[in-house]
Order: structure tokens, then C-alpha cells, then sequence
């Protein structure tokens, strides 16, 4: 049985769908091929490889790709991760079951931090809301 393509969705593809893309390879690595893609690329947040890592997930060779890149991949599902990237959706990737499952931004969000530990604190909540979502979801969409 072939693998099913999934595509997680960001603006930058730097942080929350690399997140997902990483926890959708633990969790259901045999039977998904996982992506991820933003609308434009700022590269790999490097707190978001750092929580990863502290979760057991390593994340630190993946990079920031175009939704573009993945023309020929033959997907079922793109979930869109942020708001932005819901309402900017390629039009080549609706031919695939497209579904909107929002988190906050790390990055926002540890603007406010009053440390490096708080600021992490961000990345780590949103990494754990990702993972419930993945382990627990993912598949009720396919």
C-alpha cells in the first residue's frame, strides 16, 4: 500500500507546519508522507527545531519550502496552520481535501516573553497542541 500525501500549510514554513510535518513522520510514518510548504519561506525557526528536540523529534534538517515546490505531489489533504495561510491557499492545492485546524504563532507569541525560558514556554505549548492534534485527529480527516 502506497503511502498517502499529506501537506501542512504556514505563511513561512518555519514553525507550525514544521511542527506538524515532523509529528505526523513520528506518529504515522508508515502509513504518511508528510510535507510542508508555506506561501513564502523564512527558513527553519530555530527555536521551533530546539522544542522538537526536547520532545524527541528532530526537525534540524528540514527546510523552508514554496507550496509551489510540491506541484507534482500527488496530495489528500493540506491543512492549513494559520490563519494566512488558510486564506491564501494555492489554487493547485484545492484539487486535495483542504481543512483549517489553527494554531497561535510561537514567534508572536514569545515577543512578549520576559526571558529565553518563557519565550520557549510559547514554542512548547503550541508544539504540544500540534502533537495532540496530530496523534489524536489527523486521520479522522483522511
Amino acid at each position: 500500500m502506497s503511502k498517502r500525501h499529506i501537506l501542512f500549510l504556514c505563511t513561512g514554513n518555519s514553525c507550525r507546519s514544521q511542527m506538524a510535518e515532523g509529528w505526523a513522520r513520528h506518529f504515522h510514518g508508515d502509513e504518511i508522507e508528510a510535507h510542508s510548504a508555506g506561501i513564502e519561506t523564512h527558513g527553519l525557526n530555530p527555536n521551533a527545531a530546539k522544542v522538537m528536540q526536547e520532545a524527541g523529534v528532530d526537525i534540524s534538517s528540514h527546510t523552508s519550502k514554496l507550496a509551489s515546490s510540491l506541484t507534482e505531489v500527488p496530495l489528500e489533504l493540506v491543512v492549513t496552520v494559520c490563519g494566512h495561510a488558510d486564506e491564501n491557499c494555492p489554487a493547485f492545492l484545492t484539487s486535495a481535501k483542504v481543512v483549517h485546524v489553527g494554531f497561535d504563532d510561537p514567534p508572536k507569541l514569545a515577543k512578549e516573553a520576559a526571558n529565553e525560558e518563557a519565550a520557549l514556554d510559547c514554542y512548547r505549548r503550541v508544539r504540544d497542541e500540534i502533537r495532540d492534534f496530530v496523534r489524536d485527529q489527523l486521520a479522522s480527516h483522511l
